[in-house]
């Protein structure tokens, strides 16, 4: 059975997600993507009829929603978070809903923005 994969979207800048994040984004069938927080670019990296959700209009019913349905059709499904989920971004509740329908997922932090601002300072 496929996973919802969660992705750090990284600090704002499309080129700084991690190649595992852009692997999964660029592979998947179905994206939710935190538009009020993530660079809507990084939707540049989906494949041509890649199903794209805006999460900022949907509640957290409406997106674990998509996530099932995604899944029992058996497409792969990315949800992107902002920068570093683990540190900014809570998926607590998301996971929790996926537990209570068996659904399995995993994490792939993205570049957490306190280093993309330490290298841009230099």
């Amino acid at each position: 059975m496929n996973k919802v994969h969660f992705v750090g979207a990284g600090p704002g800048d499309k080129e700084l997600i991690t190649l595992k994040g852009y692997k999964l984004l660029s592979n998947a069938d179905v994206v939710i993507y935190a538009g009020s927080l993530v660079n809507p670019e990084l939707l540049e990296y989906c494949k041509e009829g890649c199903e794209i959700h805006d999460s900022a209009y949907m509640n957290l019913q409406e997106i674990i929603a998509v996530m099932e349905k995604g899944i029992k059709e058996g497409k792969s499904v990315v949800r992107l978070q902002t920068g570093d989920f683990s540190i900014y971004g809570s998926i607590r509740e998301q996971v929790e809903d996926l537990a209570k329908l068996n659904i399995d997922y995993d994490c792939t932090p993205g570049v957490s923005s306190f280093l993309g601002a330490s290298s841009a300072l230099g």
